[in-house]
């Protein structure tokens, strides 16, 4: 596949241009989502909605609670399904924040691109190494430079870029892949990065730079299939960058999230999964990733002595990230789910997503159930524990103690003591959506 960043733009403006044309505002996207009810807009009517985001796409002048819509999107994805038109309006939206975000001067917007990549690089790079020996980290996070095997690659599993602040889930899809008998590589890390960060502020020259060349990775490798675990790259991938990638003669991969594939070879993997687990679990779900949670539901009802509890609570979003647009939304999301799964009875409450699993644990000693990740539950039924590191870390919350705790590997990797300290307080302590005390949970339901 060979794209280069103008025919990358060019490709994104034509669909713009095809959305223009396509859609007859008729708001029944703005009708199904969730959104505007949270942001106090629902008075305004679907239409007018769509509208303004066909108008802000145009340029023109437009309503300001479309702005506010498009802004907010939280990519729940009860839209996708309803255009006649066929139109996606959840790229839409995206793009329509592209155009908003593009009437800002490109100089302060790409210097804080780069700074927000240095701070999630920097983030990946020191709570990887606080957490995992060289060799273990070697194995989730394989150097660039791959040698070249015999055996044709049957998958790419692709971590993203953050799935390696939570190791012990990215290891636990090692095994289950090794268990199946996969040929598979890895990929991920800042150095093949999906370019959100850059694309969310308006730099799209940069986001799609680097969106092309994790691409063109994946492609050399003849893989036919890439796993994404991160829902975020996902979404960026395969609604934003690869349909603006001119296409090659030979077909390109076909990209699918992890639990979606587990489920597609839950006949192969129920072989293994003879452990019984004797739990009452719910997830912490949302049904922006399409497909996700149905496939998580029916691998874990898989395995033997599970009960899967549905919470029959109403989300937005795809995770807790894509609700940073709406913070007192977040906050009532994560004590709600609390708070269902305590009067349930449940014995531990799952987190799908890694980036969810970070906010979550710090909670694991407020309630009463475990919060642990559904990964825990697979590598159990089939007899593998890969400890996580991460909730260990957090739930100390305290500076030092984590610091030497993490003493071996700070050592083993050549990390400053002062650096280490900043890092664990930047990267762990410090990210904290909801406060841990139930009674200041209380002041925010």
């Amino acid at each position: 596949m060979a794209t280069s960043v103008e025919a990358f733009i060019t490709s994104l403006d034509n669909r713009i241009d095809g959305i223009i044309d396509a859609c007859t505002m008729c708001g029944r996207c703005a009708e199904v989502c969730p959104t505007p009810a949270v942001l106090e807009i629902e008075e305004t009517a679907p239409e007018a909605l769509a509208t303004g985001v066909i108008d802000i796409l145009k340029g023109a002048p437009h309503d300001e609670d479309a702005e506010a819509w498009a802004r907010a999107c939280c990519g729940t994805g009860h839209c996708i399904d309803v255009c006649a038109e066929g139109i996606n309006p959840r790229f839409m939206l995206t793009m329509a924040r592209r155009r908003l975000n593009e009437r800002a001067d490109i100089k302060p917007r790409r210097d804080t691109g780069r700074e927000m990549f240095q701070w999630m690089s920097r983030g990946v790079r020191m709570l990887s190494r606080l957490q995992m020996p060289t060799d273990v980290l070697a194995r989730l996070n394989p150097p660039m430079k791959r040698a070249t095997s015999e055996q044709k690659l049957e998958i790419i599993f692709y971590t993203g870029c953050n799935l390696l602040k939570t190791p012990h889930i990215g290891l636990l899809c090692l095994d289950v892949l090794d268990r199946l008998n996969v040929r598979y590589e890895v990929y991920g890390g800042p150095g093949n990065c999906c370019g959100v960060l850059q694309f969310r502020l308006g730099d799209t020259e940069n986001a799609g730079r680097q969106a092309i060349k994790t691409v063109e990775r994946f492609q050399e490798t003849g893989a036919a299939e890439v796993l994404a675990w991160c829902p975020t790259c996902h979404i960026q991938f395969g609604e934003i960058a690869m349909p603006s990638m001119e296409p090659s003669k030979d077909p390109i991969f076909d990209m699918n999230m992890f639990p979606v594939y587990l489920h597609r070879h839950l006949d192969k993997l129920k072989v293994f999964m003879t452990t019984p687990v004797k739990k009452k679990v719910a997830l912490f779900e949302f049904p922006g990733s399409l497909g996700v949670t149905e496939a998580v539901t029916s691998v874990l009802s898989a395995i033997p002595g599970i009960e899967v509890v549905d919470l029959g609570l109403k989300r937005a979003g795809y995770q807790l990230s894509a609700l940073e647009t709406m913070p007192e939304y977040r906050a009532r999301t994560v004590i709600e789910i609390f708070q269902a799964a305590e009067e349930q009875g449940v014995d531990s409450v799952c987190s799908v997503f890694h980036a969810d699993h970070r906010e979550l644990v710090s909670h694991d000693k407020a309630w009463p159930f475990d919060i642990i990740n559904y990964m825990d539950l697979i590598g159990e039924s089939l007899g593998i524990v890969e400890e996580d590191i991460f909730k260990r870390l957090k739930t100390m919350q305290d500076v030092d103690a984590i610091v030497a705790s993490s003493a071996d590997t700070i050592a083993e990797h050549g990390m400053d003591l002062d650096e280490a300290r900043d890092a664990v307080m930047t990267y762990i302590l410090e990210e904290q959506h909801v406060p841990i005390d139930r009674a200041a949970q209380a002041k925010l339901s």
